[in-house]
């Protein structure tokens, strides 16, 4: 599947919805995991994966009671086609959305997603600040600890290894292995767009 919208568009219309640093943060990292994750499972396909990353809480910020509701309108409406909007709107399944991920790269999205959130703040728990020296036993008992990070869901991420037919340490590692592949790049992406 070839993009229908270019980065540059699609990182404009994310920027005219979100104005505060961590939802810009929380996109470009999903959207860096994404892009990972199509090269490691071999699907070719980085561009599209990124820019779903990317997209995929366009109307969190501004619309939170609407999540997954509201996105197909503001998608439409900066140029991004049926199929990329299905699967902006799979990763809210079960939340607040009827769209059950179905491609591998929507369950990738699902999986991750929360994930990607409790990743980052167990990495601002660091001395480091960073998902670099992080290890998975450090991650793992980040995630069975209940109280921390309590807004990451570990149902959704448990469901999320089930839907890909993961052992969950595999979809851990994985993502653990993602976020530190784009940290640096995201890092200087955020910097950029705060200078802007």
């Amino acid at each position: 599947m070839k993009s229908c919208i270019s980065r540059e568009a699609a990182l404009e219309l994310l920027k005219k919805y979100n104005k505060e640093e961590f939802h810009i943060l929380h996109a470009l990292t999903v959207e860096g995991v994404m892009r990972w994750y199509a090269k490691d499972l071999g699907c070719g396909d980085e561009d599209y994966w990124g820019t779903v990353g990317l997209l995929h809480d366009i109307d969190f910020e501004m619309w939170p009671e609407e999540h997954c509701k509201k996105a197909p309108e503001l998608l439409a409406a900066g140029g991004v086609d049926a199929d990329m909007i299905r699967s902006v709107c799979s990763h809210g399944y079960g939340l607040c959305s009827d769209i059950k991920p179905e491609q591998l790269m929507e369950k990738v999205l699902f999986a991750s997603d929360e994930l990607t959130g409790l990743i980052g703040a167990a990495a601002l728990m660091r001395p480091s600040k960073s998902v670099s020296d992080m290890e998975l036993k450090s991650l793992k008992k980040k995630y069975k600890d209940k109280k921390f990070a309590a807004g990451c869901s570990r149902d959704v991420i448990a469901q999320g290894a089930e839907m890909l037919g993961w052992e969950l340490d595999t979809l851990l590692d994985k993502t653990l292995e993602a976020m530190r592949s784009c940290e640096a790049s995201v890092a200087e992406e955020l910097k950029k767009t705060a200078e802007a």
